[in-house]
């Protein structure tokens, strides 16, 4: 691209070719000016594609190669989560677990108390 380009520049200073360049009026523009025009933007329309989407390609393939580091991160933060998250519910499993056991002590604790002078004063009543 650099040569064509560098060919063009060639030709406008050369000293034959005094003759070469593009007239701006779009009035004092004949035929041989247009297919100029025409042959100069086809050239560079060609070859300037390919630059650019390769260039795009490029971009394109870099992102996808970004997006897929990032997701495979994501994924193992994921299970960190998802292991901590398992860890949590059986702590709170065994939280659960603990709570009901002294639950079950403080009622029995009661029960005890309570059943202990029944008892009493039922064996006092049988001794009498």
């Amino acid at each position: 691209m650099k040569n064509i380009t560098d060919s063009f520049i060639y030709l406008g200073h050369c000293p034959s070719a005094r003759s070469f360049g593009f007239n701006t009026d779009i009035l004092a523009i004949n035929l041989i000016n247009l297919i100029n025009l025409s042959v100069v933007l086809g050239v560079l329309i060609f070859f300037g594609k390919g630059v650019c989407a390769d260039n795009r390609k490029q971009r394109i393939l870099s992102i996808i190669r970004d997006s897929e580091e990032l997701r495979g991160g994501a994924i193992e933060q994921l299970e960190k989560a998802r292991t901590g998250l398992r860890k949590v519910e059986m702590e709170v499993d065994q939280t659960k677990m603990i709570n009901s056991t002294y639950k079950n002590s403080v009622q029995l604790e009661n029960y005890k108390n309570q059943t202990i002078p029944f008892e009493q004063q039922k064996t006092i009543n049988q001794v009498r």
